[in-house]
């Protein structure tokens, strides 16, 4: 979460408002040539997307028992079955669309909250800033994880949303805290202070003028709380923590720790969640480096080019 601002060169024209699709199609194309790592982690991103969506609709139940118990990956069962005979694969792909949830609903409202405590109590400024900023550092100092053990063993959780409300309302401080120094360095510059010399209302400066220079640092923490959302529900459900009847990667976890499936041998039962856990995150976190080599000018011109930096390059004499 290391993405920096941008403040357009010298000399340099501001984007037109009238941009065309096409203009706006061959801009993003254009950022995923200059960043590998980031058309990478999308595509990791866009399939488990599709497997939420459309997975169920090939698959049966996945709770179904049935006669082959502990079975290895074979051609009938490409996953294996669990100690109860289910299919480890229908229940990974059945799994992928409650975790996602959990994450991106945890991260986007971590987010607004991040938003609303951050840039809004450093465009008040005075007191209010103050106490938000102090509120901030409160909850930056708790333990998360551990405040979020007692929290869960207290909700009775009988579906995913107290989850999500517990994870969401601990993990926006970091953010925020972000946040709220990037609006205090940004709300003395030239066109905020124009903005409000022409008399533009405050909740218009924020969200035309202030909030579209943000838009990188917002993606970024969004990015981290949908990785920090994923990783804590998955320790929850493995400690058992809310209702382990829902299926999701950590509650795999979970039964398959309970079950004795590392003693037994059974790999294939804790191995695919646990390796989709992984590679989710790696997507996320290449799509977040990728923001930061198309975003961050210093990143973009000491990018390698054919072994060598361009810079060194121009520097030889070589074109």
């Amino acid at each position: 979460m290391t993405t920096t601002a941008i403040a357009p060169a010298a000399g340099a024209t501001e984007p037109r408002p009238g941009r065309g699709l096409s203009a706006r199609l061959h801009g993003a194309a254009g950022a995923l040539r200059r960043s590998p790592r980031m058309l990478v982690g999308l595509i990791i991103l866009l399939f488990f997307v599709l497997l939420a969506v459309f997975g169920p609709l090939f698959i049966h139940n996945p709770n179904a028992l049935g006669t082959e118990v502990l079975g290895r990956p074979s051609a009938k069962y490409w996953l294996g079955t669990t100690q109860e005979g289910q299919n480890v694969l229908y229940q990974v792909i059945a799994a992928t669309g409650p975790t996602l949830e959990v994450g991106f609903v945890a991260g986007g409202i971590s987010t607004v909250l991040s938003l609303l405590i951050g840039v809004g109590g450093a465009f008040i400024g005075g007191i209010s800033d103050e106490a938000l900023n102090l509120f901030t550092n409160v909850i930056l100092v708790i333990p998360v994880m551990p405040l979020v053990i007692v929290i869960s063993a207290y909700v009775q959780a009988k579906s995913l949303l107290p989850t999500i409300i517990i994870i969401a309302f601990t993990g926006w401080a970091g953010t925020a805290r972000v946040l709220r120094a990037l609006a205090l360095s940004m709300r003395s510059r030239d066109y905020i202070l124009a903005a409000r010399v022409s008399g533009e209302r405050p909740w218009r400066i924020v969200v035309v003028e202030l909030l579209p220079n943000m838009t990188a640092f917002i993606v970024s923490g969004f990015i981290f709380t949908v990785i920090f959302a994923i990783l804590t529900q998955a320790g929850l459900a493995f400690l058992g923590l809310g209702n382990t009847n829902l299926l999701s990667w950590g509650n795999m976890l979970y039964w398959a720790q309970a079950d004795q499936a590392l003693t037994s041998g059974a790999w294939w039962w804790f191995a695919p969640p646990g390796l989709c856990i992984a590679l989710l995150g790696t997507g996320l976190s290449l799509v977040n480096f990728g923001l930061d080599e198309v975003l961050n000018p210093r990143l973009r011109s000491v990018r390698p080019v054919g072994g060598r930096t361009k810079a060194r390059r121009q520097a030889a004499g070589s074109p």
